[in-house]
């Protein structure tokens, strides 16, 4: 007779599984089976999972345990861990803080958008673990502050967003200014972009591969519905209606601009929505007030660009709508894995338009999978879809009409 994995199955320390009885944990996930066992032998780990998986703590307790088992006087973090954003980083902090409860242990958070003197303070003050984002630590680099030369573990989350978001150089910069001994865990939602390949060439020492709840996994707990739309307008009373008559807790709302998303928070907000908008333009004091509002539920639908769906881990997430649709299929399973997570189910509603239409295809040939057609009785378009097909389900004819108007730019540029 098999029996279920526990957390007590691993050889972690007494405070540490105290802490994960506390939090409720029951049982480990798929890549905390797979992870914790590998970290805790000390080797470097090439792991492949979503947000939403439970990756934090399978990197997370490892590390903690491996310094909890080595105590030192010595001077200089001990552990780092890098993400993309502030707000993953305030997320992580947070997770830590709960797993340190019942040990010495200290962990400090290392930002953009937070007092710069602060931070060097709080690195001079020896904090064990630092969740910090890749550019605030270069800058303190800059000023000669951290101290990696006993860096113990280094851990790379969400590693490929870090890449999308130009930090390859930095994250290198980082990794050579450790201590060469140490221990590297880099973990991605996807393992096949070229980029988290030639990283982990550079910063890991014969890595472990773990691929686990990745990219191409079908999203069993979701339904994936698209709805056909005239244009910009027709979209935005179709969001209407599904925000003021979908049963949810929380929604998110995607938008492929800034610009859009400004509009159709506004837009929303005319129509009475309860809503609020989030993208990388926004200062830190207004982004933390936004959230506040979407958590304790003031505000029931974010509108927000791909940083979020990237940086930010929140809970009772239940219906993710793509205004814009987004222009790869790696980029839409970013924007969906907000929900549906674990045994919870959610839907996902794409407007589609005729410009976005081989969009669409491409990423349900990417996904290996059909989205389900929906019409809103009384907010049906006249759009229904391309006139001809080709075999692959694309719109015909879109390549001759592209050339045809390029062409047609030539001679007005000759004239």
């Amino acid at each position: 007779m098999e029996t279920t994995p526990a957390f007590a199955d691993f050889d972690l320390a007494e405070p540490l599984l105290q802490a994960v009885q506390k939090l409720g944990f029951q049982q480990p996930t798929a890549v905390q089976l797979a992870a914790i066992p590998r970290a805790l032998a000390r080797r470097d780990l090439l792991v492949s999972a979503e947000t939403g998986s439970g990756k934090t703590v399978a990197f997370l307790l490892p590390t903690l345990q491996q310094l909890l088992a080595t105590p030192t006087e010595a001077y200089g973090t001990r552990a780092l861990v890098l993400v993309p954003t502030r707000e993953l980083a305030k997320q992580i902090y947070q997770q830590c803080q709960q797993l340190l409860e019942f040990t010495s242990l200290q962990v400090g958070l290392i930002t953009g958008g937070a007092d710069f003197r602060v931070q060097q303070t709080l690195l001079r003050k020896n904090a064990e673990i630092v969740i910090a984002t890749p550019g605030r630590v270069l800058e303190l680099m800059e000023a000669q502050t951290p101290d990696f030369s006993r860096l113990e573990v280094l851990i790379l989350d969400e590693a490929d967003r870090m890449l999308d978001m130009g930090f390859s150089q930095a994250l290198q910069t980082i990794a050579t200014a450790s201590n060469p001994q140490r221990q590297t865990l880099l973990f991605s939602a996807t393992l096949q972009q070229y980029g988290i390949i030639k990283i982990a060439e550079k910063v890991l020492r014969d890595p472990e591969m773990v691929r686990l709840n990745s990219l191409y996994d079908q999203h069993e707990n979701l339904e994936q519905q698209v709805i056909i739309a005239d244009n910009t307008a027709h979209k935005q009373n179709l969001l209407a209606w599904l925000l003021l008559n979908e049963t949810f807790n929380k929604a998110l709302v995607f938008t492929n601009s800034r610009a859009q998303a400004d509009s159709l928070s506004g837009v929303l907000q005319g129509k009475r929505v309860r809503c609020g908008v989030l993208h990388g333009e926004m200062d830190q004091k207004e982004r933390n007030r936004i959230m506040a509002l979407f958590r304790l539920g003031t505000i029931n639908t974010l509108i927000a660009t791909d940083l979020a769906a990237r940086g930010l881990d929140i809970e009772g997430v239940e219906l993710v709508v793509n205004f814009d649709m987004p222009r790869t299929g790696v980029h839409y399973i970013h924007r969906i894995g907000r929900t549906g997570r674990g045994d919870t189910s959610g839907i996902t509603v794409a407007l589609v338009q005729a410009s976005e239409w081989n969009l669409m295809i491409n990423i349900e040939r990417f996904l290996k999978q059909n989205f389900k057609r929906r019409t809103i009785e009384g907010l049906e378009g006249t759009y229904t879809g391309p006139k001809k097909l080709k075999a692959s389900g694309k719109a015909a004819g879109s390549k001759k009409k592209k050339l045809a108007k390029k062409a047609a730019a030539k001679k007005g540029k000759k004239r």
